[in-house]
């Protein structure tokens, strides 16, 4: 997760040509492992096409679902043990792969999927996440109650925040400070190619 806490120096290098890349770079996922890789724009175009086995490109997305519908009982359902949680189709198993940040990292989650497919039935727009590269990210710490359509990078980037912010057995007041102005800024933030809807 040390890709995604930032440092003072923002030079990096691509993990596949070991060029150097800037803060703003492109994500590859090797979807076998669901590890992301930094890479450069030509590694990103060599690498990330649809027909390669081994990577695929993550395109950028920040869309906040306003319209999006789920009761609190439908979420209990989903047997989520913390109010934080991303949710990714896998091209590699069947099924909806649930996963929830905690200070060891990304932690899998077992999905009732019949709990999966009534939330589909209620929103759609769950049928037209990509594989592997996007996801539902569920934010409902507090009276918060905030669904997101998101590239997966972003979720590793939460969690990447949170492994690197949390302190003791509640986390800290830091780090929840940290998680609020993530949600903030991926509320407000415009994606680069213009899906965001608020």
């Amino acid at each position: 997760m040390r890709r995604f806490v930032r440092d003072d120096d923002p030079a990096q290098q691509c993990e596949l040509c070991s060029a150097w890349i800037s803060d703003s770079h492109q994500h590859l996922i090797q979807v076998s492992e669901r590890r992301l890789v930094c890479c450069c724009q030509a590694c990103a175009l060599l690498f990330g096409h649809r027909d390669t086995a081994k990577y695929r490109t993550i395109p950028q997305r920040r869309e906040y679902l306003s319209d999006f519908r789920i009761s609190d009982a439908q979420w209990d359902a989903l047997l989520i043990p913390i109010n934080v949680a991303f949710f990714v189709k896998s091209s590699s198993r069947p099924g909806v792969i649930a996963l929830y940040p905690s200070p060891a990292g990304a932690t899998e989650s077992q999905l009732d999927l019949d709990a999966w497919e009534e939330l589909e039935a209620d929103n759609p727009l769950l049928r037209q996440l990509e594989a592997d590269t996007e996801a539902l990210l569920v934010n409902r710490v507090e009276d918060a109650r905030e669904y997101y359509r998101v590239s997966i990078d972003h979720c590793y980037e939460l969690v990447g925040l949170i492994r690197a912010g949390w302190r003791g057995i509640s986390g800290g007041s830091r780090v929840w400070e940290a998680i609020r102005q993530f949600f903030d800024a991926l509320k407000t933030q415009q994606s680069r190619d213009g899906r965001f809807h608020a």
